[in-house]
């Protein structure tokens, strides 16, 4: 008895004696609230459906673009690698045959450079 006692003067207790009285009190009563209650989870289950379809739409969606996304960003890469190895051999290519080939003249990836002496 001292356990129930403490349970009952317990705040948490005295909040949940208070929220069992008033579901209680609220539940519903003859015909109307029956219409009432089965109402809310009619549209309650509506929108469940409603929601579920949409989920399932769009997630085909996505399914089927993957495809033309993949094929995109393919292009993507193959303009990136084309770009990447025009600028690495552009230089080389026009550097060899041009007159920058003197000596202390150096290109580097980040452009070209040449070493002076102090005399």
């Amino acid at each position: 008895m001292p356990q129930m006692n403490r349970d009952q003067r317990n705040a948490a207790w005295q909040a949940a004696n208070q929220w069992r009285a008033r579901a209680a009190q609220t539940q519903p009563t003859g015909l109307a609230g029956s219409l009432k209650l089965l109402f809310t989870w009619l549209a309650f289950g509506a929108l469940m459906i409603v929601g579920v379809v949409l989920g399932l739409f769009f997630l085909l969606i996505g399914w089927a673009m993957m495809p033309f996304m993949r094929h995109k960003m393919k292009k993507r890469m193959e303009q990136m690698r084309a770009q990447q190895a025009q600028d690495i051999g552009g230089g080389y290519a026009h550097g060899h045959a041009s007159a920058h080939n003197r000596p202390g003249h150096q290109d580097a990836l980040e452009g070209s450079y040449e070493v002076k002496d102090d005399r």
